[in-house]
């Protein structure tokens, strides 16, 4: 089988199924594990990531106003692939290629493709999801085992968050300039990880917030978790937010339980790694009941 996987998480779900060697073509974004950077690249950015947050954001809205991807598609690289199945997403313009670019590529190939799309906002349905390409590719039985591992380790940090009868206020931050709080299976993830997310709601898209409505959540925690920006480049972006007014009355300021996280690598990613993500949250959020085991590449505290 050839698979072109067009979604970073679709290409984690494929190796972690065994996939490694099937899959033909990848996008720029697709950099775990380690091997699927040897993929050939059939999907590049529009947007300069060197750019700041500010700038992006602004890239951002002046693409999607004006209806453009914010992707591209090469298609001399994708027919050379010829895949035999493509790995696509419906779910979020700014995440991924839109899906109605994937198909129009992929009728322009001499062997159509079958298309499998996700659009996942729950764990569960990340779960599905892993089910869904294990059945499109004969993996059936890898799948299995992969959705039953990850189900064990979910209900374990349920369990044993919910020992406890604390539910500090989180605030989880997608983007910082401007301000946005996670969505989709965020709030999920802090609920599941004993905490209290007043910002956002499960199942809906990341949202853009006033700095004033933080201020007034007046988070116990806050995890910074900006959309494919990798730990060390969150902790850069964070510099300038002890010049914000009232950053420094927040009680997880105080506290100094604000903590940067890689979120392309556990948040972001509607992927297996998910369920890290979780249990880096339940680290940060209850450690009198979870013991840190998060490395300093995978979450550290923001020094206050």
């Amino acid at each position: 089988m050839r698979i072109c996987s067009l979604l970073p998480s679709a290409t984690e779900i494929a190796f972690a199924l065994g996939l490694g060697d099937d899959v033909v073509g990848v996008t720029h974004e697709c950099d775990y594990p380690s091997e699927a950077r040897a993929k050939p690249v059939v999907v590049r950015s529009l947007i300069d990531p060197e750019n700041t947050s500010r700038e992006i954001e602004e890239k951002v809205g002046e693409l999607l106003r004006n209806h453009k991807s914010l992707y591209t598609i090469d298609l001399e690289c994708f027919k050379e692939a010829a895949p035999d199945l493509v790995l696509t997403q419906d779910l979020c313009d700014v995440c991924a290629v839109n899906y109605h670019e994937v198909a129009r590529a992929a009728q322009s190939l001499s062997q159509k493709p079958k298309i499998v799309t996700l659009a996942p906002n729950h764990l569960s349905d990340v779960l599905n999801d892993i089910a869904r390409i294990g059945q499109a590719t004969g993996k059936q039985r890898e799948a299995e085992t992969l959705v039953h591992e990850l189900t064990r380790r979910i209900e374990s940090v349920r369990e044993r968050a919910s020992s406890s009868d604390r539910r500090p206020r989180v605030a989880c931050l997608e983007w910082l300039e401007p301000l946005y709080s996670a969505g989709h299976w965020i709030p999920e993830m802090v609920a599941l990880a004993g905490g209290e997310d007043g910002l956002a709601t499960t199942c809906q898209p990341s949202a853009r917030i006033e700095w004033e409505k933080l201020i007034v959540f007046a988070p116990e925690v806050m995890v910074l978790m900006p959309c494919g920006l990798g730990l060390q480049r969150t902790f850069k972006e964070a510099s300038g937010l002890a010049a914000v007014a009232g950053w420094n009355e927040l009680p997880a300021v105080k506290q100094n339980r604000v903590f940067v996280v890689d979120g392309p690598s556990f948040f972001n990613r509607s992927g297996p790694r998910l369920i890290d993500g979780l249990e880096i949250l339940a680290q940060i959020i209850h450690p009198e009941i979870f013991s840190w085991t998060a490395t300093p590449a995978m979450a550290r505290r923001l020094a206050s």
